[in-house]
């Protein structure tokens, strides 16, 4: 037995240990290089009003954007929103002569009116930048864009193509682009979404659908003092509606959720209210979901307790849900495999934000979220990004357009 274990040590010692993953020096001195320039791009674009219906703020952050890719070689148009009152979007071909054809998608619109830059301007205090959209998205705007400014630099072009679409409707349900990401997907072999990270530090793997749900009620207007009774009051058979359907899904979780976001009823105070609206945010995991939950509420739109009062259910189209599947694990086990080569560990998680990827894996695309930089408060007056996530988000992205490019996945059949 000594001798057995004397000859299994021995050949232990003459097996070298696996090595460790090695980081491509001459990207990180790239990455570590433009980190000024990353800042003062991320300043510029993010000092600019673009709310998902603002056409002119919109239109000033894509031109911007449009100056920097021309002047690393992409060809650029603008695709016309598909629906009025939206910014143009934008999409920059790169053209290489390797194999992999990638598709990189990134929103400028954010859920802040005019005029919110000038109360919250970009700041940083610490280790973390604020300011409005700072995270979602216009730090993974910028991501994107320095990624291919590093492959430009380095003469990187071991790739067929690499597609950047700055769109600008995500935040309304990408009611302006869902046709073009559909068609630009499928022309694509991967997509990669500028969303953020989640903190502490990962990738999204699964997101959820979204729709808005309108609940419209129908009355008749009267006279609030005089003759009331001859009124059937819309706001009263709505919360009788709302009250109705509390049970239709949980208000949170990791399962389908349906939350009240808005509500409008009347004129004037001394009017009985013809009608009234709430508007409802919901999320769903798996497509049925979706139908499942909207036959309840339309099931109460049935029963009213207000006479002479008619209720309709509407959604709109929205997002299906990004569903964690056998190639988005695989796209996540690359991200992994470039972390580790900066010897960091990235986690994957899954929230209820919908994004662009799911429309992305609708028509058979592989696709991976969650690339921007990490931050939180999203959609919130403290939103905020982690800093020191800057350097090692940039290295994933532009060596995962490096590794899809020399190996592009399979799409999904």
């Amino acid at each position: 037995m000594k001798t057995l274990l004397a000859i299994l040590c021995a050949v232990s010692l003459t097996v070298p240990a696996l090595a460790a993953p090695k980081r491509n020096e001459k990207i990180y001195a790239a990455v570590q290089a433009n980190r000024d320039g990353f800042l003062a791009l991320w300043r510029d674009i993010v000092n600019i009003d673009s709310g998902t219906r603002d056409v002119a703020g919109g239109a000033k952050v894509t031109a911007l954007l449009a100056g920097r890719l021309n002047q690393l070689g992409a060809e650029t148009r603008y695709e016309p929103a598909e629906v009025a009152g939206l910014p143009d979007n934008l999409v920059a071909v790169f053209r290489g002569s390797g194999k992999g054809r990638i598709l990189v998608i990134a929103h400028v619109d954010t859920v802040f009116g005019p005029g919110t830059v000038a109360q919250r301007p970009f700041r940083i205090e610490g280790d973390r930048a604020h300011g409005a959209g700072v995270g979602d998205e216009k730090a993974g705007v910028v991501n994107a864009v320095m990624a291919l400014k590093i492959l430009h630099d380095t003469g990187f072009k071991n790739f067929a193509t690499i597609t950047l679409l700055i769109e600008t409707s995500e935040e309304g349900g990408s009611t302006g682009t869902q046709k073009l990401i559909r068609t630009l997907a499928a022309q694509h072999d991967v997509e990669f979404n500028m969303e953020p990270g989640d903190p502490p530090d990962a990738i999204t793997v699964w997101r959820k659908g979204s729709s808005n749900v309108h609940i419209q009620v129908k009355g008749r207007a009267a006279h609030a003092g005089v003759a009331p009774q001859d009124g059937r009051n819309a706001a009263t058979e709505l919360i009788h509606q709302l009250d109705s359907i509390r049970d239709a899904a949980p208000l949170s979780g990791d399962g389908p959720t349906l939350n009240l976001t808005m509500l409008k009823a009347g004129e004037r105070s001394n009017i009985i209210p013809e009608a009234a609206e709430a508007t409802l945010s919901l999320r769903i995991r798996k497509p049925e979901e979706r139908e499942q939950i909207l036959d309840k509420l339309r099931a109460a739109a049935a029963k009213t307790v207000v006479p002479d009062t008619s209720v309709t259910v509407m959604a709109e189209p929205g997002f299906p849900p990004l569903m964690e599947t056998a190639e988005v694990n695989a796209l996540a086990d690359r991200a992994a495999a470039i972390y580790a080569e900066l010897g960091k560990a990235v986690g994957r998680a899954g929230n209820g934000g919908a994004s662009e990827s799911a429309v992305a894996q609708s028509v058979g695309t592989p696709a991976l979220d969650g690339l921007g930089l990490v931050g939180g408060d999203f959609h919130t007056d403290h939103e905020w990004v982690d800093l020191k996530s800057l350097e090692p988000r940039l290295y994933l992205i532009t060596r995962l357009l490096m590794d899809a490019g020399t190996n592009p996945p399979r799409r999904a059949r």
